[in-house]
């Protein structure tokens, strides 16, 4: 797969999703290289220029 190929495949939009929250969709591959599912709770945590997304631990 070609390098400009990859780049625009991690390229998302945000979405809004009903009245006040907005989404986005992550790409299958990486989501499955993790190990992630469907439903899987993850945290959202601010960083200095953009947003972390990890694995929700108990």
């Amino acid at each position: 797969m070609g390098l400009q190929k990859m780049i625009n495949q991690n390229v998302r939009k945000i979405t809004k999703l009903g009245g006040t929250s907005l989404a986005v969709t992550l790409p299958r591959k990486l989501v499955m290289e993790l190990g992630w599912k469907e439903k899987q709770k993850v945290t959202v945590k601010r960083v200095r220029g953009g947003l972390l997304i990890k694995d929700w631990k108990k």
